[in-house]
């Protein structure tokens, strides 16, 4: 039961790019990566604002 789990949110990520057909995994790559670096700025402002206060 555990391994169907597992191996469940794989399955329906690569159904939906199969289905979307939309660019392929190393976009997704790039566009997470930015996602995380944006993420990880807006961290740094914040706590640059908090150490200012």
């Amino acid at each position: 039961m555990s391994e169907l789990l597992a191996g469940a949110p794989v399955d329906v990520a690569d159904d939906v790019l199969a289905t979307t057909g939309i660019g392929s995994p190393l976009a997704w790559q790039i566009v997470s990566l930015l996602a995380l670096l944006s993420a990880l700025v807006v961290l740094v402002r914040w706590w640059i604002q908090q150490r200012k206060r």
